[in-house]
């Protein structure tokens, strides 16, 4: 019976793999089809403000776009505007307004763009909270079921291609702000309610830990 259950864990895990690996090969594919030149010029002239020419913002309520995954980046501005009928995924009056006039191509393009740009990550200031931050991003808190952060987006924060964000490097700030928008529902953008759920059972003090850890990591 164990062995059975080794071999049907086994072979779960090989469809999960699969399943990246083929969102991970239609992304690049879409990707692939991207011009970032031509993204360049948008960012130049309405990204450059918040987020610098090259994705490098340098103010922490900004986020570091600089080298994130190209997918993801495409799926938040898409994300903030509305689509028909339909609200907005993500609700936020200066992004709405920032993506009010881009097309679909427009923010692709914006997307290959910034993805290619070099990251100049944040750091961490504060030693004993990233210490404390460690322990929640390998461990999690099994005490309240708060899940490991290297689960999803990796022992060092790279994130997995089309499915989970690199935050290594982000602003400490921007992170805890995101989980205290996931946790009260303001941001529901998340697949499957995933980062909610996650948020949902984090202290203050668990938040602030683990996005000071991620803001060091490499």
């Amino acid at each position: 019976m164990k062995r059975f259950l080794a071999l049907l864990a086994g072979a779960a895990l090989a469809v999960s793999a699969g399943s990246a690996f083929a969102a991970e090969a239609a992304a690049k594919k879409e990707a692939a089809k991207a011009d970032p030149a031509k993204g360049q010029v948008i960012a130049t002239q309405v990204c450059v403000a918040c987020h610098g020419a090259d994705g490098n913002s340098v103010a922490p309520a900004n986020p570091k776009i600089a080298g994130q995954f190209p997918e993801y980046l495409h799926k938040q501005l898409m994300n903030f505007k509305p689509q028909g009928a339909k609200k907005a995924e993500r609700d936020n009056p200066i992004m709405a307004g920032m993506v009010a006039n881009l097309s679909p191509d427009d923010m692709k393009n914006l997307a290959a763009y910034f993805a290619g740009q070099k990251l100049k990550p944040a750091t961490a200031k504060d030693s004993k909270l990233a210490s404390a931050g460690q322990k929640l991003w390998r461990g999690g808190n099994l005490a309240t079921g708060v899940a490991a952060c290297a689960g999803c987006h990796g022992p060092d924060g790279s994130g997995i291609p089309a499915q989970y964000p690199r935050i290594a490097g982000q602003y400490a700030e921007y992170i805890e702000a995101q989980l205290k928008a996931f946790q009260s529902g303001l941001r529901a953008n998340d697949p499957g309610g995933m980062m909610r759920g996650v948020a949902a059972r984090m202290t203050e003090g668990e938040m602030k830990a683990v996005a000071e850890y991620a803001a060091g990591l490499r």
